[in-house]
């Protein structure tokens, strides 16, 4: 049921992109239970003009490798989950494909269970 979505500037070769995708599918099985082949994900590549972003708010030291990370998912996980899924993707991420954890931004949009249809117009969750 996560919906994710990353952001990066473009240039990044497709090993890179399937690591990404690959590690944070791996996280979100970890850390929020998702369930096998339960995965839809895309990436979003940027020029320059097209990626703005700090490179310290909150003293955090940003550069032009930042993958923005935003998952969509039900608002079904305690706070200690939430904590564990950044977690888990900052290590696997800075293993593999070797990101910086500064340069690794996480959003998680919760929304109510009945806000999918995973096809068929149907609401499978409501």
């Amino acid at each position: 049921m996560p919906l994710t979505r990353v952001s990066l500037r473009k240039g990044k070769s497709s090993a890179y992109k399937r690591a990404v995708l690959d590690h944070v599918y791996a996280a979100m099985r970890e850390a929020f239970n998702v369930p096998e082949e339960d995965r839809f994900m895309l990436i979003d590549e940027h020029d320059a003009d097209g990626f703005a972003y700090s490179t310290n708010y909150l003293g955090i030291a940003r550069d032009d490798d930042l993958v923005i990370i935003q998952i969509t998912a039900n608002n079904t996980r305690t706070v200690e989950q939430k904590k564990a899924l950044f977690a888990a993707i900052a290590e696997k991420l800075g293993r593999d494909p070797g990101i910086r954890p500064e340069n690794i931004f996480i959003n998680l949009v919760e929304v109510p269970k009945e806000n999918w249809s995973f096809g068929n117009g149907i609401a499978q969750y409501a």
